[in-house]
């Protein structure tokens, strides 16, 4: 892994430190992220870990990167932030980034190039990186685990409206028939069963008005048939989870609504979980 640390040694070094700047991705600049680098980043010293907080229709990828801060500067994990705008080809397209792939942007590929622009910039490891993201955040990062397993060293799934079930027989996005014609390869759960997984929702998230949308662009016939709220839904997708041998951590928030920075504290918990070994080593 990469230590080369070209930018905080650049006189611009200091809108690298702490709370960056937004940089535009080297591997397509219709996107960009930011970052929060934590003081105990050392170009010479060990690799840090990464968590990866993918941002939901809002797009308020700052926003999740302001809220972990503090828990960065204690676990000492860089935090990433991507973001992947607003009508990219479609000027009123607000969803295409959460099934991964729309005409020739596969948006799994872009994270995983912003990832790895990281790795060459800090030093980080970014071989595996821990991965949240809510509401249509949620969406993209359930998805991303069926094709990337193998680069998550810990998966939170946050209050996807509209779900990926472990099922061979309805069609994608719904479920995984097609998905080895849509991305070229098949899915990977097996793999699956050796990342941790939580999945998160607030309890009084039982607003259906964006999720139950009939004939917009982002709906499919039979979205609906696990559950018509996000509650409902989530549970569906972790008994799903489980009935393929995938431990998940469920954690329901008590009088959370649909609101993302409020259900951050487990995952924060959880995340810890997963980096404390790594520290105590």
């Amino acid at each position: 892994m990469a230590k080369a640390l070209h930018m905080v040694r650049h006189p611009t070094g200091f809108y690298s430190a702490g709370a960056t700047t937004v940089f535009a991705s080297r591997f397509d600049q219709r996107f960009s992220y930011c970052l929060y680098v934590p003081s105990a980043h050392d170009p010479d010293g060990a690799p840090l870990p990464m968590a990866v907080l993918q941002h939901g229709t809002g797009r308020r990828g700052p926003q999740y990167r302001d809220n972990f801060a503090g828990w960065a500067e204690e676990h000492g994990c860089l935090v990433l932030a991507p973001l992947f705008p607003a009508g990219i080809g479609d000027p009123d397209d607000l969803h295409n980034f959460k099934f991964l792939r729309y005409g020739d942007i596969r948006f799994d590929r872009v994270l995983l190039a912003m990832a790895d622009e990281v790795g060459e910039r800090f030093n980080v490891d970014v071989r595996r990186f821990l991965l949240h993201g809510f509401s249509g955040g949620g969406q993209f990062v359930h998805r991303f685990a069926y094709l990337h397993p193998d680069r998550l060293s810990g998966l939170s799934i946050g209050a996807p409206g509209r779900i990926t079930y472990i099922d061979h027989d309805s069609p994608w996005w719904i479920g995984l028939k097609g998905f080895e014609e849509e991305f070229g390869c098949a899915p990977r759960v097996a793999e699956l069963r050796d990342v941790p997984v939580q999945m998160v929702v607030g309890g009084a998230d039982v607003e259906t008005w964006e999720i139950n949308n009939q004939g917009d662009t982002n709906w499919m016939d039979g979205a609906d048939a696990y559950g018509v709220t996000r509650v409902e839904r989530l549970r569906a997708l972790r008994d799903n989870f489980e009935a393929h041998g995938i431990g998940v951590r469920f954690d329901v928030v008590p009088g959370v609504g649909h609101e993302p920075m409020r259900v951050l504290e487990p995952v924060k918990e959880f995340f810890a979980s997963i980096l404390t070994p790594r520290e105590s080593s």
